[in-house]
């Protein structure tokens, strides 16, 4: 596939299109084919375009943003690690939970985690339950 900026002579009016290939183009063109979409002539013409190049900082900085992608879920994961190790998973139970904690005094032992929506969140921020949301990287490897 290949694009061109095209120009209608008649109208002034630049717009792109693809072809197949550069021979497609000039057999469309031979065959009165390619029209304006603006004002119907058949009037049209390539104009000049500029090549998209790849450079090596453009490389570079994909590179880069690959790289700190790669840091970043390493960081999420470590952090998924000590919760689960440190934490005990309530599931989808966390609002009640995290209630039964923060009320019931003798209730206190480790911390916990799981899942709640945000107005659970906005519920128990309102009752002075301190809850953070964090993001959660499933085990696949994405």
């Amino acid at each position: 596939m290949i694009k061109y900026n095209l120009l209608c002579t008649d109208c002034e009016i630049t717009f792109d299109s693809w072809f197949a290939s550069s021979k497609e183009y000039e057999k469309l063109k031979r065959k009165k084919l390619l029209v304006c979409h603006s004002c119907n002539s058949q009037k049209v013409e390539k104009s000049l375009m500029a090549p998209q190049l790849i450079n090596s900082k453009k490389k570079q900085k994909e590179t880069l943003d690959i790289a700190k992608y790669k840091d970043v879920k390493k960081t999420i994961k470590d952090y998924q690690k000590f919760i689960k190790e440190n934490f005990k998973y309530v599931g989808e139970n966390f609002a009640y939970e995290a209630r039964s904690v923060h009320y019931d005094k003798k209730n206190n032992t480790k911390g916990i985690y799981g899942n709640a929506s945000k107005k659970d969140l906005k519920e128990l921020k309102e009752e002075g339950i301190e809850a953070q949301m964090i993001p959660w990287i499933e085990d696949k490897d994405n």
